[in-house]
């Protein structure tokens, strides 16, 4: 079997012992969700619409956003506000953060959810990043770091005196020990490195990305979570085999078991004591890969991001 295939065997989670229909009123909220046309991040908005928050769809395609915002005006009786976002363009990113700056006065949570998995190799960003790094790090590292000014004023304005910011990794981040930076823009090291690799980096990039965010931030109010939402069906598995697929299938839950996590995260007054964990399905306490709670490294991964941004 493949590393994609044992990552699915490799972890049973109990029975939730949390669900949605807990959540409590979220009128006032202002909250963006990063691929929120489908799968996780759509059932995450569905969630966060059927208890009254103003939630930004934010996704790539605008046909498949007004598709899944049509769809979920059905299912809650209320809309989603559609940002375009392309991650894996960081001018778009941030004409997207611009949109919502000039539009808001706070963000109370940014679910950070949107990412690819194991697209081919030689694809890179518009900016010449490599796609899984560039989409599912830089991006969402940019996004956050622009949308810093609103989620100071949500902590500062909430009644619990927090703001969040919840990072989708997933359990592959625990196949990586550290970040080769060489293979984060087009270099041959990169393609030696195949596309299950560069995945499993950017994954364990996610956490560290998590982690110094909180260090950074959290004594001004923003917590910061990264967690693994669960093995989930979604349109993530379009990159992997035919075989995979079949042999992964049974051991896959649907979205709404994926949302559960993060919106636990995102909503609950526990949510208020995780800053800097890494939570585990479903709505669970975790442990992430011990490596990706090397100060240093965040350091380094954060001082690297921000020099691939400074001159946007």
């Amino acid at each position: 079997m493949g590393t994609y295939v044992r990552s699915h065997l490799a972890h049973v989670p109990p029975k939730p012992q949390w669900s949605v229909s807990e959540m409590s009123n979220l009128a006032g909220k202002v909250m963006i969700v990063t691929g929120g046309n489908t799968g996780v991040g759509k059932e995450t908005v569905r969630a966060l619409l059927s208890r009254g928050a103003k939630v930004y769809l934010a996704a790539r395609s605008e046909s498949k956003a007004f598709a899944a915002i049509q769809d979920l005006r059905k299912l809650t009786g209320r809309d989603a506000i559609f940002l375009h976002l392309d991650l894996a363009d960081l001018a778009s990113v941030k004409a997207a953060a611009h949109h919502v700056l000039r539009n808001e006065t706070k963000l109370d949570v940014l679910f950070n959810n949107a990412g690819v998995m194991f697209p081919p190799v030689e694809q890179l960003t518009a900016d010449g990043y490599d796609l899984q790094f560039g989409t599912n790090v830089l991006g969402h590292f940019y996004f956050t770091q622009l949308l810093i000014p609103l989620l100071l004023t949500g902590a500062s304005t909430s009644s619990d005196r927090h703001s969040r910011v919840i990072n989708i990794s997933s359990m592959a981040h625990s196949f990586a020990s550290g970040i080769d930076f060489d293979t984060l823009q087009d270099h041959p090291k990169r393609m030696k490195l195949g596309n299950q690799k560069l995945h499993y980096q950017s994954k364990f990039a996610t956490v560290v990305f998590s982690s110094e965010l909180q260090r950074r931030y959290g004594d001004q109010g923003i917590i910061s979570i990264s967690l693994h939402p669960g093995n989930i069906k979604t349109e993530h598995q379009r990159h992997v085999s035919s075989f995979e697929k079949v042999i992964s299938a049974p051991m896959l839950y649907p979205a709404s078991m994926g949302a559960l996590t993060p919106l636990w995260a995102g909503t609950t007054p526990h949510g208020l004591r995780l800053g800097g964990q890494y939570l585990v399905p479903w709505a669970r306490l975790g442990a992430a890969r011990e490596e990706t709670q090397d100060r240093q490294l965040g350091r380094k991964l954060w001082a690297w991001l921000e020099a691939q941004v400074l001159d946007l």
